[in-house]
């Protein structure tokens, strides 16, 4: 369907259902197309998975909204003090940031983590245990992160409860002004965290990143606040929706689940095809051309919006033999769910160890999961962006 502006209108309910033959049939007819978003504002959809590789490393296509000249873009709003961080700059001062995070971000501080996380999956595989069904969403994969997150952060026990409701409701778009006062209250909340750790630091990443230092460099207190606000909304919301997509992709594939329960050493490379096959982020973040450019033999103007489908790039046939087959032995794993060029994502190996350690801990404890419910009947979330399931009910025994 096309409107008066020339406008593909791909993002119609049906969509919602199986985006991915949507992708297909754009990938191979319009694979640089002008569509409209669900908000009514125009943009570039980009779909193959070569042009989306090449644009993730394109440096003439900033993330910085500046750059979106008359584009029409919107955008989710965030208060100017959590807006600067690291999915919002380019260049120069990206690369400092990045690199005062890393001194904090390091691998042996996850692989220090790990364990910790494996207790939190733990126990609330223990609460589960006594209960012969389950909402994998609400029961386990919602507040597993949340957890780990309040452990990075060490957030006070007193206050875990409210922080978790207000991460809740941040997500809730359907609900605006909730989500701008969960906003507003974790910012409150942030403050008074950096404030607190800057008088007395402790072993946890808020003081590693408020200590970390480049020669006479370090992070000003708005930097440290939108860093930990972002490192809070990605490490929840995506990992959320991996765990129960993973879980669910697994039993959508009876043969590749007996697989893997039958040979726990394929898990790293199952996770990696899980963020192949099913990882809940559609598209990257958006990008706006400082300079014409083109992709797919398309110019795309200065300033336009462009959306980096990276779901239908995991998809592309001209990349990866026998795309749609879930397949845990894939030996390409190059895929782009976490990006690509220098706004990788900070928090993959989080991802990936957590990812990894929960789908582990929840497959060990319950070796006779299923569906509670006919697989036709689960309902998905209605957002171009993030492909993830409102409950997913199961069986544990």
């Amino acid at each position: 369907m096309i409107d008066q502006r020339g406008l593909l209108k791909p993002f119609r309910p049906e969509f919602f259902a199986n985006p991915y033959a949507a992708y297909a049939r754009l990938r191979e007819d319009s694979p640089v197309c002008r569509v409209e978003l669900p908000d009514g504002t125009p943009a570039w959809l980009v779909l193959r998975e070569a042009d989306v590789r090449s644009a993730l490393a394109d440096t003439r296509l900033s993330v910085d909204r500046s750059c979106s000249r008359n584009s029409g873009y919107k955008g989710f709003s965030l208060p100017p003090a959590l807006d600067a961080n690291l999915l919002n700059l380019d260049g120069d001062t990206h690369i400092r940031l990045r690199r005062l995070v890393m001194r904090a971000f390091t691998y042996r501080r996850i692989g220090d983590m790990r364990n910790d996380v494996i207790k939190a999956a733990e126990r609330l595989s223990d609460k589960l245990d006594s209960s012969s069904t389950c909402d994998l969403v609400t029961d386990f994969a919602t507040p597993l992160p949340l957890q780990v997150i309040g452990d990075m952060f060490d957030v006070p026990e007193e206050h875990r409860r409210p922080f978790a409701a207000w991460v809740g409701t941040m997500f809730a778009l359907e609900r605006p002004q909730q989500v701008r006062d969960s906003i507003d209250n974790i910012h409150q909340f942030l403050l008074r965290l950096v404030a607190e750790r800057r008088r007395e630091p402790g072993q946890d990443l808020l003081s590693a990143l408020i200590a970390a230092r480049d020669d006479h460099d370090r992070l000003t207190e708005d930097e440290l606040v939108s860093l930990a606000f972002l490192l809070l909304s990605a490490g929840v919301q995506n990992v959320q929706h991996l765990i129960s997509n993973g879980i669910h992709t697994l039993l959508q594939h009876p043969e590749q689940l007996a697989e893997l329960r039958s040979e726990p050493s394929l898990l790293t490379s199952a996770v990696e095809e899980l963020m192949r096959f099913a990882h809940p982020n559609q598209m990257s973040i958006r990008r706006f051309p400082t300079e014409p450019v083109q992709l797919g033999g398309v110019t795309i103007p200065a300033g336009d919006t462009v959306m980096l489908c990276v779901a239908s790039a995991n998809r592309d046939p001209a990349r990866y033999p026998d795309p749609d087959t879930f397949d845990i032995r894939r030996e390409d794993k190059s895929h782009l769910a976490l990006g690509h060029g220098v706004h990788f994502c900070l928090g993959a190996s989080l991802a990936r160890m957590e990812t990894e350690a929960t789908i582990g801990t929840l497959l060990r404890r319950f070796p006779n999961l299923s569906y509670a419910a006919p697989v036709e009947e689960l309902q998905w979330r209605s957002t171009f962006r993030s492909r993830s399931l409102k409950a997913l009910p199961l069986r544990l025994k």
